[in-house]
């Protein structure tokens, strides 16, 4: 999933790489955490400041190559246990008023953007005025109010110009952004994996603007790749995950806290990691959502799956005492049984061409949202999975879950799988407001469409188990052909506007015609006309 980018390599990044780590797997459960420290960090003073390179998006398309984990849910091919066949009736909230993101000649103030790479990593969060979209290479920054693009579109390592190493001169993707709400910051991270040794680039603002000062960090892992990073934010942490590969070899799932209060100021920071065995792939650390923190001294909730169960993990970070910091777990947690769609690779069609696309059904999607209510907890996430009932029939679905009480016994208070027809949907994010009610985004194709962006949603009162009818964002009006392009996607985001609580912000990917490396991604915004 890395782009193909030389550039000089500053030679103390290389010397301090000696104090990363060999990133081996441990065994399932490890005894202590591994300490490093970021190897280098500064402060970018305005990022509005900055100029991008003219030929930051004029590289040669290519598709990311991928890194499919292990088959981690289980042998055969077993009927799915919680199909949601059909809606109530009732439609999802309307769609207000949606706009292009970044994508194939999208423009704004520092220019325009050029597709070079696929897929597009979709994925966004909304702050207090601003919306931040980030793809595959590049970003842009939007009005709340208008969805007018203010900043950008610019190339992600544009946050780490003039910080020297890779983080400045590789620009490799596989990028998120947050929102930390309690503290009003965004942090995007990037990797830099163009040659090893390869690092995580972290830039947290210093305000609530996007566009204002950043501190930024390069945290190092030697010579295993960090594959598909994902964040979550927490009171006592940024933490992130990875799945780790000595080459082309898995080599278990990593799971790593950055230390949130010394990089709130630009301080020097370290990093807590757990190597976890070849067994766990998939791993998603939760993200705060709502105003209401976790309970004191709550551990971080980290998820992934396996068959027919969710593997929950407790993360505890100590900064004073690293001898103190735990990881428990996992905890299986039954759910309704499941195949992975498309058997975790290719085989979602798309009208016009034969060129399938690829399910990323291997693993949990961005992101695992947490939210705490008065009397519970909740986590909230979903996958993609096999609805049909032979092989010769094996459209997909998106499976989501409620899970309550995960700081004492979790248990799934409710699941289902989305497939209200014969329709393929996947690429999906789930969010909560905060009465409690939920929405559902996602990609949607068949033989007879082109890729569409989808969504659905619940109200709390609804019956358990159960999404209300299917709403359109944008139905596309082309197909993925050409260049034997299969991937799609990686991720989407769906996000809560900490203003009200209330509000959901999408973005996915579409196109607008047939070809490849000519994608375009939409933003969109609704909420439910109960939530206040």
């Amino acid at each position: 999933m890395s782009l193909n980018k030389p550039g000089n390599r500053a030679v103390a990044l290389c010397v301090a790489i000696g104090l990363a780590l060999a990133g081996s797997a441990y065994a399932d459960t490890q005894s202590g955490p591994d300490v490093s420290p970021a190897v280098q960090h500064d402060v970018l003073h305005s990022l509005r400041g900055v100029m991008p390179r003219p030929d930051d998006f004029a590289k040669s398309p290519h598709q990311h190559p991928q890194h499919p984990l292990p088959w981690l849910d289980g042998p055969g091919n077993p009927t799915d246990g919680a199909v949601q066949g059909s809606t109530t009736g009732v439609f999802a909230p309307t769609a207000g008023s949606g706009v292009d993101g970044v994508g194939n000649g999208f423009s704004g103030p520092q220019g325009t953007f050029t597709v070079n790479s696929a897929p597009p990593d979709t994925n966004g969060a909304v702050g207090a005025t601003q919306y931040v979209q980030l793809v595959n290479s590049g970003f842009a920054v939007f009005d709340k109010a208008t969805k007018a693009v203010t900043y950008g579109p610019v190339a992600t390592n544009t946050l780490w110009s003039g910080f020297g190493g890779p983080c400045e001169t590789d620009n490799d993707g596989d990028a998120t952004v947050v929102y930390d709400k309690a503290a009003g910051r965004w942090v995007v991270s990037q990797f830099a994996v163009t040659a090893a040794p390869y690092f995580e680039c972290v830039a947290v603002s210093a305000t609530s603007d996007a566009t204002g000062a950043y501190y930024r960090y390069a945290f190092p892992y030697g010579s295993v790749f960090p594959d598909y990073p994902k964040m979550g934010v927490w009171p006592d942490a940024y933490y992130e995950t990875f799945n780790m590969f000595n080459g082309n070899t898995f080599a278990g799932a990593k799971l790593c806290a950055y230390d949130r209060n010394a990089m709130l100021s630009g301080a020097a920071a370290t990093q807590q990691c757990f190597q976890l065995s070849t067994s766990y792939g998939g791993v998603l650390p939760a993200d705060l959502d709502g105003s209401t923190a976790p309970p004191a001294g709550s551990p971080n909730y980290l998820m992934n799956f396996g068959t027919s169960k969710l593997n929950l993990w407790k993360f505890h970070v100590d900064w004073t005492n690293t001898a103190n910091t735990t990881l428990t777990g996992p905890t299986a947690i039954p759910v309704a049984s499941f195949a992975a769609a498309c058997g975790g690779g290719t085989c979602v069609p798309q009208t016009g061409t034969s060129q399938k696309l690829d399910s990323l059904a291997d693993r949990l999607m961005f992101r695992l949202a947490y939210r705490h209510f008065t009397d519970h907890e909740s986590l909230v996430v979903t996958h993609s999975v096999k609805v049909g009932t032979t092989r010769q029939n094996p459209y997909t679905g998106v499976r989501w879950y409620e899970v309550r009480s995960p700081g004492a016994t979790p248990v799934v208070y409710q699941q289902s799988t989305f497939s209200p027809d014969t329709t393929y949907r996947w690429m999906g994010s789930v969010a909560m407001d905060k009465q409690g009610n939920m929405a559902l985004g996602y990609s949607a194709s068949s033989s007879a469409i082109h890729p569409a962006i989808r969504y659905t949603g619940r109200l709390a009162t609804d019956a358990l188990s159960t999404m209300q009818a299917e709403n359109s964002i944008i139905e596309g009006l082309g197909s993925q052909s050409g260049s034997n392009l299969s991937r799609w996607g990686d991720y989407s985001a769906m996000t809560v506007d900490p203003s009200d609580d209330c509000t959901f912000w999408y973005t996915n990917e579409y196109l607008k015609t047939t070809g490849a490396f000519n994608w375009s991604t939409r933003l969109e915004s609704f909420k439910f006309s109960t939530c206040q």
